[in-house]
């Protein structure tokens, strides 16, 4: 049984403006790099009704595909910036995500 695709009304907006932009950047970096969408299905091991999908900007199609078809047309790291350093690295890996249990706060 197909897996059924997430309305686009549940992706948040900012999201969703974002999946729009990417879109459009695959099909005009596609096009002007005289790629066809054949070929980009190929590399990218899809089919052309995710492609379409894709290059609508909806929000059903895998995160992982738009990141490879950017990559691909090698436009990933003007559309997706590198994220800095301390925003994702952990100083300590033995803190705890949540507070001690005996904190007076804690419910």
């Amino acid at each position: 049984m197909a897996k059924r695709a997430r309305p686009t009304s549940e992706v948040p907006t900012l999201v969703a403006e974002r999946l729009k932009i990417w879109g459009k950047c695959i099909r005009k970096q596609r096009v002007l790099q005289k790629m066809t969408a054949h070929d980009l299905c190929a590399r990218l091991d899809i089919s052309r009704p995710t492609l379409v999908r894709m290059e609508h900007g909806e929000g059903n199609v895998n995160a992982a595909l738009y990141l490879a078809a950017l990559n691909i047309l090698g436009v990933l790291a003007f559309a997706v910036p590198e994220l800095d350093i301390t925003l994702w690295q952990m100083d300590h890996w033995d803190k705890r995500a949540r507070p001690d249990v005996d904190d007076d706060d804690y419910f």
